[in-house]
């Protein structure tokens, strides 16, 4: 599975308490010739760890041992290395394996625990900036979920819509050419409701940027009748895309994309100098921890590579000076910067990544304060 398959749901199901010992595998990995070659045999020396630790568990049955051992076999099985992106996650419990690759490098770890450690998907998650596109037309709305340059159609939470039924009493509507004037119709307006309640509720649980598709009519009706798309993040008004294909349609909203990526760089950077005046602005990564914990940060601007090693004591952080044998149980956090982004987003913040360096005055991190 990639970070699109991650939706409010799959990250509420991952964090569901399993039986002891969950296990998560987490590793770098290689997109390309010849870095990727030792990726193959990082896996299964991670593997052999695992296996090494549940096997000297003292809390783990023989028969948890045993079926642990299976299930992680089972997930380095499905595992492509020849089609890999920057960093890939095993889980495995009694029962059940799951594999996920990401576009951003995680730490080499294996974690013993009663849930599976999350932090690495939900950050991968927001920094490959996910979005919403709708294309919209009188009969038929699809919607399909954006990450970067990848695009897929969604299916489900009531998409594709097309109406239960579109017949057209030629003696009344309105005709221009020889065309029955479809964006006056009652029936169409009922659909565009329809699709407006289906966009309301799915933006309530995935809340993303949302670009609209469509004639000027079909997106000017939809935004009439209805809420959710009054206030798009872009909009092309352009027909006949409801079903693609994926190439083109991300031709065709590139234009509003990068237009809304300039637009964001420039609203950060306000938020940013608005909190220094009002002294609402913490930088660095101890401080930036410390308040997103806490649950002040309203915002968390990191740069997009930012990664460091620390030691946690007593809710502090630390840079790590080296110390071969230390692990997550002596409060050392290979991945400190992607736990800090799931709490912030746990705690209601927003996080924007930014180029890097456009932070390197601030240690790579700051936050806007809500006090």
């Amino acid at each position: 599975m990639e970070t699109d398959d991650l939706t409010a749901d799959t990250l509420r199901e991952l964090r569901t308490a399993r039986p002891y010992p969950a296990v998560s595998l987490t590793m770098p990995t290689h997109r390309r010739e010849p870095d990727n070659a030792q990726d193959a045999v990082r896996l299964r020396n991670l593997l052999s760890e695992a296996e090494r630790r549940i096997d000297a568990d003292p809390e783990a049955s023989r028969q948890d041992r045993i079926d642990l051992h299976r299930q992680l076999e089972r997930a380095v099985a499905a595992v492509d290395l020849r089609h890999s992106l920057d960093g890939l996650v095993l889980y495995a419990t009694t029962g059940e394996h799951q594999v996920w690759t990401l576009p951003r490098e995680v730490p080499e770890r294996v974690v013993l625990s009663d849930t599976f450690l999350t932090s690495n998907l939900v950050a991968a998650k927001a920094q490959a900036r996910p979005y919403w596109v709708l294309a919209v037309a009188a009969d038929r709305a699809t919607l399909w979920s954006g990450a970067g340059d990848s695009l897929n159609r969604h299916e489900g939470n009531g998409f594709p819509a097309a109406p239960e039924e579109l017949q057209w009493d030629v003696q009344r509507e309105e005709r221009v050419g020889d065309q029955p004037s479809t964006f006056s119709d009652e029936e169409t307006r009922r659909f565009l409701r329809t699709v407006d309640g289906a966009l309301a509720a799915l933006l309530a649980t995935d809340r993303r940027p949302l670009f609209l598709v469509g004639l000027a009519q079909a997106v000017a009706l939809l935004q009439e009748v209805g809420g959710a798309a009054k206030a798009p993040a872009g909009t092309v008004l352009k027909g006949g895309l409801a079903d693609g294909p994926e190439r083109v349609l991300l031709q065709e909203i590139a234009p509003a994309r990068a237009a809304f990526t300039a637009g964001e760089a420039d609203r950060v950077g306000s938020a940013l100098d608005t909190a220094r005046s009002r002294r609402t602005f913490a930088a660095g990564l101890d401080e930036v921890w410390e308040a997103v914990r806490g649950g002040r940060a309203e915002m968390v601007a990191v740069e997009e590579h930012f990664q460091r090693t620390v030691r946690l004591t007593d809710g502090h952080l630390a840079p790590l000076n080296g110390d071969p044998t230390a692990g997550w149980e002596d409060g050392v956090r290979e991945d400190i910067v992607d736990e800090l982004v799931e709490a912030a987003l746990d705690h209601g913040a927003e996080v924007v990544f930014l180029p890097d360096d456009g932070l390197a005055e601030h240690d790579r991190i700051v936050a806007v304060l809500r006090y």
